[in-house]
């Protein structure tokens, strides 16, 4: 069980910051409340002060620490059958397997997807199987199950239709489906309304009428749920009798790399399949990973931050600008050879995915300078017709950093009609206004979640929506912008930041969405060195009183606030926050600063 996180009461000031650099007032995470339960679970299970106060913000109490420190799949599990829909999807399924079908897997182009589709291809494969994967393409399919591609797999013998990560929505596609006579069992996490499509079977934990609690899993997480349940049910009818079952945690590595890369937060069962995805991963048993993982020049122990920010962007590079399949293809390969080639292919194209990037934000930048100096919308909408529809989110997500506040990027074709992504911040519900827009006919379709969404616009409807926006999220975003705060965990010295905090510290991880990585504060730290290194990034050495150092990076910050004061302030003591990791460049461990924010001691109180 976890605790209410927060109290009423303000937190209090974190070194007097009242306003960094960066406009952040330093707050202690911890609430008075969360305090006390910090102090009671050093005490009753002998953890560290650091630790405890780490645990405590996240809301664990004092009874269930050691049990949050070695998350289990056993523990934290459910019975697959508590999820709507999931024993009519599993039989169905079953039923074909046991008859020995053709099983065909749609899959949605993003990472989700792609682990989706290859832990549940995989698992078949295992029971000798041969399912055909199809993952729609980005620019001529869009998202979804569509009727042409439906009729098409049904052609080339599929006699079974399993769509992931996709499918709670599509009611015209899954028309073609019925007159194919082809049954379908939709395996999804996206919010749904009321109205469901008439499949088979339709296993979300977001459906209104699922109560199992659940709704925080990505697809893969609730895939994987499924193959628990299906292996389950052809245990008990026999089918592992002349051979050994497939070994489903060997999959993890997967459903870590799915569940990262689509940011849901990692609590509960998401945290356990991190966890031992991770410890899997590690092992390099899967060809494409290991191949994605050696292109990526991941080193050391896989870590959340690999899986999000350097492997999950590669396969999705895939479905941006290249082969939608790629991505499904690398991680279900068992040819060492193929799996090399294919990783080499993906990284090329994050390379040019990268440099298209770059000119779109600078044009999506300017346009939104412009709207927040004329109108100042709550909603920031950009668009163009020169934009690749596959990089729109990643725009969508560098504006809504820059400004704080839901931002959206749409390319449009020539006949004016716009494929766009959005992403929202901390306490506004994207994906309802996108599905109030389409209920209002602003919108061709949409959908999403709270913090990200998709939509179909035409162009001269673009107008209207902001206004729409302004109206329905102008007092959310208004509300969500006010609180311009750094949670801060500690106080650290340079003496303190070891690798046996680290190694500590990681027993209360994975760190990720919903589970905020550790930030510390230095207390005026000497700056001893700092320079711009790479694309942007500074690099910094500090210093504490009694002459210990730690390094530090920001990242992409030679033109940010808190860089430029790193640069400006060789020789000065600063106030310096960040979060720590550990650094294995050149084959030794070190622990690494990574700065978020920079105070001057002298000006900072207000």
């Amino acid at each position: 069980m976890l605790a209410k996180l927060g109290d009423e009461e303000e937190r209090r000031l974190v070194l007097g910051v009242a306003r960094s650099v960066n406009d952040y007032a330093w707050r202690e995470r911890l609430s008075a409340s969360e305090a006390r339960s910090a102090l009671t679970i050093a005490q009753s299970h002998g953890l560290p002060d650091v630790l405890a106060r780490v645990m405590a913000a996240r809301g664990v109490l004092p009874e269930v620490a050691p049990q949050f420190l070695e998350p289990s799949l056993k523990s934290l599990m459910p019975d697959p059958s508590s999820l709507v829909d999931m024993d009519v999807a599993v039989e169905r399924v079953a039923d074909a397997v046991e008859a020995r079908k053709r099983i065909a897997i749609f899959g949605d182009y993003d990472v989700d997807g792609a682990t989706s589709s290859a832990i549940f291809a995989k698992y078949l494969q295992w029971l000798g199987l041969d399912p055909v994967i199809h993952i729609p393409d980005r620019i001529i399919e869009g998202y979804g199950p569509n009727g042409p591609a439906i009729e098409q797999l049904h052609q080339n013998g599929a006699e079974l239709l399993v769509t992931l990560d996709c499918g709670s929505t599509s009611f015209e596609a899954f028309e073609s489906a019925k007159a194919c006579n082809l049954d379908v069992v939709v395996i999804d996490h996206h919010q749904v309304g009321e109205t469901l499509p008439g499949v088979r079977a339709l296993v979300n934990p977001n459906r209104q009428d699922d109560l199992s609690g659940q709704g925080h899993l990505a697809a893969v997480g609730v895939t994987f749920l499924f193959l628990v349940g299906l292996n389950r049910e052809l245990r008990r009818r026999g089918i592992f009798k002349s051979g050994q079952q497939p070994d489903l945690m060997t999959l993890l590595d997967l459903v870590a790399l799915g569940t990262v890369c689509d940011v849901v937060p990692l609590i509960g069962l998401n945290r356990a399949y991190v966890t031992r995805g991770l410890a899997v991963m590690h092992q390099r048993r899967n060809y494409g990973l290991t191949a994605l993982s050696d292109a990526a020049r991941v080193s050391g122990k896989p870590a959340p931050y690999h899986l999000g920010f350097l492997i999950g962007p590669r396969i999705n590079a895939g479905g941006r600008i290249g082969d939608a399949a790629l991505g499904a293809r690398l991680l279900t390969t068992e040819d060492p050879s193929e799996a090399r080639a294919i990783a080499e292919r993906l990284d090329q194209l994050n390379s040019e995915r990268q440099a298209m990037e770059a000119v779109m934000l600078e044009q999506a930048a300017a346009e939104a300078a412009m709207a927040i100096d004329n109108r100042n919308p709550a909603v920031l909408l950009t668009g163009s017709e020169e934009w690749h529809p596959g990089i729109v989110g990643l725009i969508a997500s560098r504006l809504k950093e820059a400004h704080r506040r839901p931002s959206f990027a749409i390319a449009y074709d020539r006949n004016g009609k716009g494929t766009g992504s959005g992403r929202s911040i901390n306490g506004v519900d994207l994906g309802k206004a996108v599905r109030r827009a389409v209920e209002e006919g602003l919108l061709e379709k949409g959908g999403g979640h709270a913090m990200a969404a998709g939509l179909t616009v035409m162009r001269e409807k673009a107008a209207d929506l902001e206004t729409f926006f302004n109206e329905v999220l102008k007092d959310e975003v208004e509300a969500a912008s006010s609180k311009r705060e750094l949670s801060i965990d500690a106080a650290l010295t340079a003496t303190g930041a070891n690798l046996d905090l680290l190694e500590m510290l990681e027993k209360a991880g994975p760190y990720g969405a919903g589970h905020a990585e550790p930030v510390f504060a230095f207390p005026a730290h000497r700056v001893t060195f700092a320079d711009v290194v790479g694309k942007g990034h500074v690099r910094a050495t500090l210093a504490a009183g009694d002459g210990s150092t730690v390094k530090g990076i920001c990242f992409k910050a030679d033109d940010k606030p808190h860089g430029k004061l790193l640069l400006e302030g060789r020789g000065r003591s600063l106030h310096v926050a960040g979060s720590l990791s550990i650094d294995t460049w050149q084959g030794t461990p070190k622990v690494q600063l990574r700065i978020l924010d920079v105070a001057d001691p002298q000006v900072s109180r207000i």
